[in-house]
């Protein structure tokens, strides 16, 4: 009888989590683009379909709710097969979600619009989960700066994305298409290279070789053939794939309660004050041009400094970096509802800051759901926060149109304040152990 591999040992270990890592940031360059492309015409696409205002934040909103959905099957695939078939297949989602806001653009359906933004957001469950796949085999005190590395190489696709829409109009309106669609051409674009540079490198596995790194460690057992890079199934991980399961797990767990709530609280301010923002900037006339900057320079305050939230969070722990979010969503929020209608500094210098907050509590947040669960409940666990993070956040961007069209864009930013008070006082009064 063959005698099986043993695992690979900690120098081996190592370098696989360096080329994990720098597999994702590869792919996260290219998924930011496609997503960031995708967000920032989407609101303006959506108004221009249906003709109305109030209906705008629609096309975010089922953005993000289709991400949210669409991370229930994602996280029972990662749960079964691992971190690669679930990225992969995300990323297809997307595109197939690309490919019908363009047609939809052509056709002049809303309906069909929707459908397509549902679709797309599973791009934005690739790039969120990718994030935990950075720290399926980093060393505990580090987890800190290799999840926020991933999040960081988001900056180069997310900051450029929103900065060819000038170029994509161009290039739709050379293809006989309606000007806004061409930055969806680009997404579609960026997912499926994205979904190439995964399946061919993101081999073994990080999650599965985890499993068998810590099936081995409790048992003597090996599991891993390093030479192939096959990692062999662990039974009572797979059976712990589902949201359910993950949900429990949050709910009994005081650490994953404040991770969950740090990267809930901190995504829902972002988004409900994001989306309506290319419309407060059309009030004003603003071009797509300069809608598109502002929206680039945003999306750099979420992930440029994203290594150093990362850095902070490892040295210092991650409440204070929650708290520090908070304060920066706070004045972000304020400096969005004193800005008037069209293009400002302060409006400028508000979205900046609305994504460096972001960035604290997702990475701080992340990393304490990262250390608060098991190898064998990871998927189930990462899954159920993103899901609640993604549901949470879409019916912030359906009430964020409302709250615009009703009472202004000014009372949405003190709505985003008050909510990030309020992820303030909880993680103030809640120490987790």
């Amino acid at each position: 009888m063959m005698t099986a591999p043993r695992p690979p040992d900690a120098a081996g270990v190592h370098s696989l989590q360096n080329r994990t890592v720098g597999t994702l940031m590869s792919s996260q360059v290219l998924g930011g683009v496609g997503v960031a492309s995708g967000i920032a015409v989407a609101a303006l696409m959506a108004a221009e379909i249906s003709g109305r205002d109030d209906l705008s934040g629609l096309a975010n909103t089922t953005q993000v709710l289709g991400g949210a959905l669409i991370t229930i099957p994602i996280a029972a695939l990662m749960a079964a097969r691992g971190r690669r078939v679930g990225l992969v297949a995300a990323y297809l989602i997307g595109t197939v979600g690309a490919a019908l806001a363009i047609t939809a653009a052509v056709l002049g359906n809303f309906p069909l619009l929707l459908l397509g933004t549902a679709l797309f957001g599973a791009s934005s469950t690739a790039n969120s989960q990718a994030r935990y796949a950075a720290v399926d085999l980093a060393p505990p005190k580090r987890r800190g700066r290799h999840l926020s590395l991933v999040v960081w190489a988001t900056t180069v696709g997310s900051v450029l994305g929103p900065n060819i829409l000038g170029p994509g109009k161009a290039l739709a309106q050379s293809l006989g298409l309606p000007p806004l669609s061409g930055a969806w051409l680009f997404s579609a674009a960026g997912f499926l290279v994205a979904a190439v540079v995964l399946s061919v490198l993101l081999r073994p596995d990080p999650l599965l070789t985890a499993r068998a790194l810590a099936d081995h460690s409790a048992t003597g057992h090996p599991v891993v053939a390093p030479t192939t890079g096959t990692v062999a199934q662990v039974p009572t991980a797979r059976q712990r794939g589902s949201i359910a399961h993950g949900l429990r797990q949050i709910l009994a767990s005081p650490v994953l309660r404040l991770g969950t709530l740090a990267v809930t609280g901190g995504h829902v301010v972002m988004v409900a004050v994001m989306v309506m923002t290319p419309i407060h900037m059309a009030h004003g006339d603003a071009q797509v041009e300069v809608i598109g900057f502002v929206i680039s320079i945003h999306i750099l305050g979420m992930y440029g400094l994203s290594p150093v939230a990362g850095y902070l969070t490892d040295r210092w722990g991650a409440r204070p970096v929650i708290l520090g979010g908070v304060l920066i969503l706070v004045a972000a929020c304020v400096l969005a509802a004193l800005s008037v209608a069209g293009c400002s500094i302060g409006l400028l210098a508000g979205l900046f800051l609305l994504g460096l907050g972001w960035s604290c509590t997702m990475v701080a947040g992340s990393g304490l759901i990262a250390a608060g669960s098991t190898v064998a409940d990871r998927a189930a666990v990462q899954g159920a926060s993103d899901l609640v993070m993604g549901l949470s956040a879409a019916a912030a961007g359906a009430l964020a149109g409302v709250v615009v069209q009703h009472l202004g864009y000014d009372w949405l930013g003190v709505a985003g304040a008050m909510i990030a008070l309020a992820l303030g006082a909880y993680t103030l009064t809640h120490r987790p152990r």
